[in-house]
């Protein structure tokens, strides 16, 4: 890694003081989202509707939209939360959550491309289609590899003036000039719902943080997450019990065992 601030380094910054961290999510995600960030030391708000996101969104830390549960009118509040985040210098985290699946979903990602977002967040197949390309995507289920993903992550990242990280087996990281590839995790990540969701409102904690280096959040929240998964998988029996091991285990990690355990590589 280049001459930055390391991974434990903004984790303890996050602690220090914990942003606020907005979180436009679907139905599913709530309530893991919501204690990913509280046990990461953030402090997580689930607002949506269209009467008040643009209005909190100016006030809190980071905004994340995840269109995961999309419809009109959550829609409509994602649209005046990220107008308002831009508005307000505040970094936003796009998670596009099966865009390619309908029209309605691919039309509501152009619109909020079209506002800025500050990092972006998918898997290798949600990447590749936002890029244009043809992928094996089925639902929210990936079906291409990272490593198949990552000059769609490039190119996008060029396009939008954007940070784009593809999360899968090994992460990948990029803002269109660095790049990096993040090592960790454990394999009952994918198998928890909305696990995935929850790294996105992470990346938007780190980017509250560091607003004015998103590629540089966005290394320290994916790391954060893969170290704790690994910890996590340590008497795990399978996807339940890995569940709230992974909470457990990512309230307890420090600074110093972040950074004795983070694998993070030039790509």
């Amino acid at each position: 890694m280049r001459d930055q601030a390391s991974p434990g380094t903004l984790l303890s910054q996050l602690r220090a003081q914990p942003p606020l961290v907005h979180c436009i999510t679907n139905f599913v995600a709530m309530n893991i989202a919501a204690n990913v960030l509280l046990a990461a030391g953030a402090s997580p708000a689930m607002v949506h509707a269209e009467e008040e996101a643009g209005e909190f969104a100016a006030i809190a830390g980071a905004l994340t939209i995840n269109i995961g549960t999309l419809s009109s009118g959550w829609l409509r509040g994602m649209e005046a939360a990220a107008v308002a985040a831009g508005q307000s210098g505040k970094p936003w985290v796009l998670d596009p959550v099966a865009h390619y699946a309908t029209g309605f979903r691919r039309a509501a990602v152009d619109r909020l491309l079209e506002l800025g977002p500050t990092i972006i967040r998918g898997n290798a197949s949600e990447i590749i289609a936002l890029a244009g390309g043809v992928s094996r995507g089925q639902g929210v289920d990936s079906r291409d590899g990272v490593e198949q993903a990552e000059e769609s992550a490039r190119l996008l990242a060029r396009v939008h003036g954007a940070t784009v990280a593809v999360t899968g087996v090994v992460d990948f990281v990029t803002d269109g000039e660095r790049a990096v590839r993040v090592e960790g995790g454990c394999e009952w990540m994918p198998r928890v719902t909305a696990l995935g969701c929850s790294l996105t409102c992470l990346v938007g904690a780190f980017a509250a943080v560091r607003p004015e280096q998103p590629f540089d959040a966005t290394v320290a929240a994916l790391a954060t997450f893969a170290v704790a998964g690994e910890f996590a998988a340590n008497g795990a029996d399978g996807p339940g019990s890995f569940s709230w091991r992974f909470l457990d285990a990512l309230a307890a990690l420090d600074a110093l065992a972040l950074d004795r355990n983070v694998r993070v590589f030039a790509a």
